[in-house]
């Protein structure tokens, strides 16, 4: 093996290594509470993603429910999929512009998601709660960030 080689299944091997570790963090950060709020200094409720989802669609929230647990669960499991495919070395055309595609417009969704839910919530309660973030948040965002990254990392290594 040669120097190139060896250089380059490395790189493989860290790129697996870090969606290993956004997906980990990426469930960590789905049921680890998020947000805290709180209503007249009596009533207290924590929220996590996966909890949140499901208060909404016990309230009959259904269609904020499927598009929050859409881009917010659904989609990037699928992109972390995605990313471990193209690092099996298999190239298609189809890979290419499903990574480019990913990284062009998939890089936002997530935090886009969140940061609208996080404002529905502040604008329905208004001055009757207030809102406290836990550290399930900034795990969540961390995941969001690598996975954004890995992405970023592998559509430059296969269009070179």
């Amino acid at each position: 093996m040669n120097a190139e080689t060896n250089s380059s299944r490395t790189s493989v091997l860290l790129v697996r290594f870090g969606i290993i570790i956004a997906t980990l963090l990426l469930v960590v950060g789905l049921i680890s509470p998020m947000l805290t709020m709180s209503q007249f200094y009596f009533f207290e409720s924590s929220f996590s993603v996966i909890g949140g989802v499901w208060s909404l669609l016990l309230d009959g929230q259904v269609i904020l429910a499927v598009i929050i647990a859409l881009f917010s669960i659904v989609l990037p499991f699928l992109k972390l999929g995605l990313l471990y495919l193209a690092t099996l070395g298999k190239d298609s055309e189809q890979q290419k512009k499903m990574l480019t595609l990913m990284h062009d417009y998939g890089r936002w969704a997530m935090l886009d998601v969140m940061v609208v839910a996080i404002l529905i919530v502040t604008v329905k309660l208004g001055a009757v709660a207030s809102i406290e973030t836990h550290w399930g948040l900034y795990v969540f965002a961390l995941a969001v960030l690598l996975i954004m990254v890995l992405t970023h990392i592998i559509t430059k290594a296969k269009h070179g």
